[in-house]
């Protein structure tokens, strides 16, 4: 066994020719791949493309999921009560350990979330126009948390979600993985309103769902909870959306903010017929005057593009064209 590890005299497997030609291969694959990577993440290419969806964006980038810091602690749950299950992730806990948030309550207790009644709501309607054969966008203008926008996904519609405060977007990032509809939601970090620019925001110290344009708004029901302003800025879903792509159900939740959202989505609202969308909005009175508007004012916007048939939900107004 002397000579068991004698290495045999080498192999001669790479020819000049065969080198040359890898080299000059290998420098054109690189060049390549520069090409598109310098076009690729050009910063002053504007145009963003959303996942599997057919809509460029030109006047305001997708927010980043994957570039955004994680938030802590996750505290997240299946809802119970609707037909097609998704999870959510609290952005609110509550005065802990005192008067902890009832959904964090339940959790420990082993029990699912409690269900949100405009998930209900919006299953409910979108799960008539998917026996119609009926597809499209949902757009949820004030998603906080995505108990809208998931409550659509988990249906398989294609998702536009708008929400400016930050903690809650990143919930909704976390939704976006927990419910793996990464290719269905779409999320802007903006307020929606009736021109492009920038205004303040005053969100509620524990109460994050209470956010408004409006200081009065926002403090009209938790007058101790600590205020903070911060910019964002704002974009009309009339730039973002085209004329072209059809809406199922628009969504509005923003503490008396409707008004300018809506003025800023009349080419959408301005379809004909069923091609309008389904239209939900907050009418709360008081929180409509904090920011100098009223329920009379959207009223009569409606119906100048058409939205004539119109009732009463709690503090929700269902809105809807006949063909």
């Amino acid at each position: 066994m002397a000579n068991a590890w004698k290495r045999d005299k080498p192999v001669r497997l790479l020819s000049p020719k065969f080198l040359f030609l890898l080299f000059a291969s290998t420098l054109l694959l690189l060049l390549v791949f520069a090409f598109f990577t310098s076009h690729s993440s050009d910063p002053s290419t504007p145009t963003v493309i959303a996942q599997k969806t057919c809509l460029s964006f030109d006047a305001i980038s997708p927010f980043n999921c994957t570039a955004s810091p994680q938030a802590h602690p996750v505290v997240a749950s299946t809802v119970e009560g609707v037909r097609y299950p998704f999870l959510f992730s609290l952005s609110d806990f509550g005065t802990l350990p005192d008067k902890p948030h009832k959904n964090i309550v339940r959790m420990l207790k082993g029990k699912p979330f409690r269900k949100p009644d405009i998930s209900v709501t919006v299953q409910d309607l979108l799960e008539k126009a998917k026996s119609e054969g009926k597809d499209g966008y949902v757009v949820d203008v004030g998603a906080n948390v995505g108990m809208a926008s998931f409550a659509a996904s988990a249906m398989g519609f294609r998702v536009l979600a708008f929400e400016p405060v930050f903690e809650n977007l990143q919930k909704i990032c976390e939704g976006i993985y927990f419910n793996r509809v990464a290719d269905l939601v779409t999320v802007f970090e903006a307020a929606a309103s009736d021109r492009i620019g920038n205004i303040t925001v005053h969100k509620l110290v524990g109460r994050l769902d209470n956010s408004a344009i409006s200081a009065t708004g926002a403090k009209l029901a938790f007058k101790s909870n600590k205020e903070i302003g911060f910019q964002v800025r704002t974009v009309p879903l009339d730039k973002v959306i085209p004329k072209s792509e059809r809406v199922l159900l628009l969504k509005i939740d923003v503490q008396g903010w409707e008004y300018h959202v809506l003025k800023g989505a009349s080419k959408l609202l301005s379809k004909e017929g069923s091609q309008a969308p389904y239209l939900i909005y907050e009418e709360d009175e008081r929180l409509l005057q904090a920011s100098n508007s009223s329920a009379k004012e959207i009223r009569d916007f409606l119906r100048s593009v058409g939205y004539h048939d119109c009732t009463q939900h709690g503090t929700d107004a269902h809105c809807v064209k006949k063909d």
